[in-house]
């Protein structure tokens, strides 16, 4: 078995330049439009104001308990986009007040602090203290990577301090943990620009007390005087602190908090080098991906838990995939691949980042998917705002960071994880090395990359092969490169001294695919999906003219795709012949003895993560499948 190290590092966001066709306009409108409103709605909610710390028993709004970490996340995404004053002014007058809540002993919450201060840690089950924490972190190492000031990340290094001495095996402290994991990654970021290895420990501590026993969470609820079995989700699954982490072998519970400290075991692996959490590591992403995981790369199809329920258990119309989960998936994989450079983890972090992270966000930037169902009759749609606002924030962060998702190095290779059009400035092999990738992606596979450097420099390329692509070309300065002799865990790897401007061109097929779901999927039993690229498609009402379930989908039918400009932004569009059922004969009847007749008809489907951009309508990803 691989082991795991310091192997790969990913190139940082701020050495990464996009210019894409498909992102750019995203990223645009999530600079200029995204967070300036997310910015607004923080204000006209009170989330901003709490910072203050002025408020008082019977004013309005009451503060909430993980309102830090929305401000947070919109300071973490604001501060990898600065590019206006006006949002820096906004970034300096957010940061100037997170440092004035902060207490003498280095505490920084406004709730606890306000609220109800006498609370602080005595409900680490089903309160927030440090997933807020976490996300200040988060936010601190964010802004110091974008502008090298230490105000916040002095602040928060206090706070870390300070959460050091109340935490851990020592005598005296708590031998607590979060019931909302976010702390331990963030914890590793510190670690990371500060070099400090006590925030390394004190994740280490985080995860490695997790589920052991007896449990915290029981002996905390006797503490407040409550029954633990009282317990409201029954199960300590749902925080995933039902084993120890290392015992863990399927993915369970609330599913934002599994992908964050999945998130956070990876992180560790990789700087202790610890197998043992590889292993646990791999078990349980094996298990989402082979049992528990939309095609969408969507994750969690209960609204109860916000989570997991059981194996092959993927409903469409009442998946909950929450947006925030998908994002987590992004940031487990990523992780991963720092790991073990292994075209699995791309792929999944491609699947989820094209399809159930983007259909969280409107093509406008305004409006936003909490869950993001596969089906729907009508009547879901994207919101302004929630009441639990975690997912606009967090997608406004993840698009700020984008850069950083495409491109790793390690001391001989450099590998592409993303085909995204862009310019990079990185180091591999002792070599400083720009390289600049164009493309059209996903609307187009063809990949072209060329090298600038001050001399020749000798190391590897690695360019990753999609696991939906059946057919790929390579040539390297117009000369057919073997793949077959070289591929390396779904990388074509390319090794030669290279030269300034010598041409790489990687060339994808991109047919449109018909996909089939496990037969234990019951929800899908005698449907197709289709799949063009690394996109999943749907049929929306505004496209059809008959109810969605009347279609049938023959597999002799034929499909093609076109691009459309003028359609949700300019999108490629799957179209083909189709059948759908006639209700001639019908009417006055509910029931009757013969079948419906089939008709010829036609089909035009769109990108998933763009749909519910127009009129209201109806929406399916899976469709009846027509047999041979």
């Amino acid at each position: 078995m691989k082991q795991p190290g310091p192997a790969w590092t990913a190139v940082p966001w701020k050495a990464v330049s996009i210019d894409d066709p498909f992102w750019t306009p995203h990223l645009r409108i999530n600079r200029e439009h995204t967070l300036p409103q997310i910015y607004r709605i923080c204000q006209e909610t009170g989330r901003i104001d709490a910072l203050r710390l002025n408020w008082k028993p019977g004013m309005e709004p009451v503060l909430h308990i993980f309102w830090d970490s929305d401000v947070a996340k919109w300071l973490e995404a604001a501060s990898y986009s600065l590019a206006t004053p006006a949002l820096e002014a906004h970034v300096d007058e957010v940061i100037s007040l997170i440092v004035a809540a902060q207490q003498p002993d280095g505490y920084l919450n406004t709730y606890f602090t306000v609220v109800e201060p006498t609370k602080r840690w005595t409900n680490l089950r089903d309160w927030h203290e440090l997933y807020c924490a976490g996300h200040l972190i988060e936010a601190a190492v964010a802004h110091f990577q974008a502008t090298g000031k230490r105000v916040l990340l002095d602040a928060l290094c206090r706070y870390a301090d300070y959460i050091d001495t109340v935490f851990g095996t020592e005598p005296g402290k708590r031998r607590g943990y979060p019931g909302h994991e976010e702390i331990e990654l963030a914890l590793v970021k510190l670690y990371r620009v500060t070099g400090e290895k006590r925030y390394l420990q004190l994740s280490q501590y985080f995860v490695n007390e997790r589920g052991r026993q007896p449990h915290y969470f029981d002996s905390e609820a006797r503490q407040r005087g409550e029954d633990p079995a009282d317990f409201h989700h029954k199960t300590h699954e749902y925080s995933q602190a039902h084993l120890p982490v290392r015992e863990q072998d399927k993915v369970v519970g609330h599913a934002v908090r599994a992908m964050y400290l999945y998130s956070a075991m990876a992180d560790l692996a990789h700087e202790l080098h610890d197998q043992s959490l590889f292993d646990a590591e791999q078990r349980l992403w094996d298990h989402l991906c082979t049992t528990r995981l939309y095609i969408t790369g969507g994750l969690g199809p209960s609204r109860h838990n916000e989570g997991f329920t059981a194996d092959y258990d993927l409903p469409n119309e009442s998946a909950y995939a929450e947006t925030c989960a998908a994002i987590g998936f992004v940031f487990w994989n990523h992780r991963m691949l720092q790991l073990d450079c292994n075209a699995r983890y791309a792929d999944m972090l491609e699947c989820a980042l094209y399809n159930g992270v983007l259909s969280g966000v409107s093509l406008d930037g305004q409006t936003f998917f909490y869950e993001n169902p596969l089906a729907s009759p009508g009547t879901h749609h994207r919101e302004p705002w929630f009441r639990v606002a975690c997912c606009p924030p967090n997608i406004a962060r993840l698009l700020a960071s984008l850069g950083q998702y495409i491109y790793a190095v390690n001391e001989r290779d450099l590998a592409v994880h993303l085909y995204m059009q862009s310019t990079a400035q990185l180091s591999v092999a002792g070599h400083e090395v720009t390289v600049r990738q164009e493309t059209a992606y996903p609307w187009d596979g063809t990949i072209t990359l060329r090298f600038d450097m001050d001399e020749p420099a000798m190391f590897g390329l690695r360019l990753r092969l999609p696991g939906w692509c059946q057919d790929a070309r390579l040539t390297v300065n117009g000369e057919a490169f073997d793949l077959a002799r070289h591929l390396e865990q779904g990388y074509v790897r390319v090794e030669r001294v290279w030269q300034a401007n010598e041409r790489i061109e990687l060339e994808l097929a991109m047919p449109v695919e018909r996909r089939y779901a496990h037969p234990n999927v019951r929800q899908d039993a005698g449907l197709v999906a289709l799949q063009r690229g690394p996109l999943v498609y749907c049929l929306e009402g505004a496209d059809q003219n008959v109810p969605l379930q009347r279609l049938v989908v023959p597999r002799t039918a034929e499909l093609t795709s076109h691009f459309e400009p003028d359609i949700l932004g300019g999108v490629t569009v799957i179209q083909g012949n189709a059948l759908f059922e006639d209700d001639t004969g019908w009417a006055g009847r509910l029931y009757r003895s013969w079948p419906t007749s089939l008709q010829p008809g036609a089909i035009t489907a769109i990108p998933y993560y763009a749909w519910d951009n127009r009129q209201a309508g109806e929406m399916r990803v899976w469709l009846r499948d027509g047999g041979s």
